[in-house]
C-alpha cells in the first residue's frame, strides 16, 4: 500500500513527465497524447500525418511497449512496413479504472526515465 509520501513523489514524477512531454510536443498533452507520441517514437518513422487506424495502432504499440518490461508483452519484430509487433505473454490482471490509470502513468514515467527520448533542456 502506498504511503502519502510515496503518492506525493509519484504524482510529482508524473507531473514532471507530463510537463516535459508537453514542452517537447509544443502543446498540452493528456494520457492519450502521450501514448500516441510513444507509439510514434517506437515506430521510428518520425512524425507525419497518420490515418485514424494508424493512430489506434500507434497507441497499441505504446501500450505493448510500456507493459513489456513487466512481462505482459514481448517484442517479436517489425513487419515489412517497419511497424513493431508484439505477442502477449500473460494475461493482464483485472484492475479497476484507477488502478489501470496508475499502472499506465507509472510505466510512462519509467519509459521517459529509462530512455533518452526528450532532450534534457526541454
Amino acid at each position: 500500500m502506498a504511503t502519502p509520501i510515496m503518492d506525493y513523489i509519484f504524482e510529482r514524477q508524473w507531473q514532471e513527465t507530463v510537463n516535459r512531454v508537453a514542452a517537447w510536443a509544443g502543446q498540452p498533452v493528456d494520457m492519450q497524447g502521450i501514448l500516441f507520441l510513444i507509439g510514434v517514437q517506437e515506430l521510428g518513422s518520425g512524425f507525419r500525418t497518420f490515418k485514424k487506424d494508424e493512430k489506434v495502432a500507434l497507441m497499441h504499440v505504446a501500450i505493448c511497449t510500456l507493459l513489456a518490461p513487466d512481462g505482459y508483452y514481448n517484442f517479436i519484430g517489425r513487419d515489412e512496413d517497419g511497424w513493431p509487433h508484439f505477442e502477449r505473454n500473460k494475461q493482464l490482471p483485472s484492475l479497476g479504472p484507477d488502478q489501470q490509470d496508475r499502472l499506465m502513468r507509472g510505466r510512462i514515467v519509467a519509459y521517459f526515465a529509462d530512455r533518452d527520448v526528450i532532450p534534457e533542456d526541454v
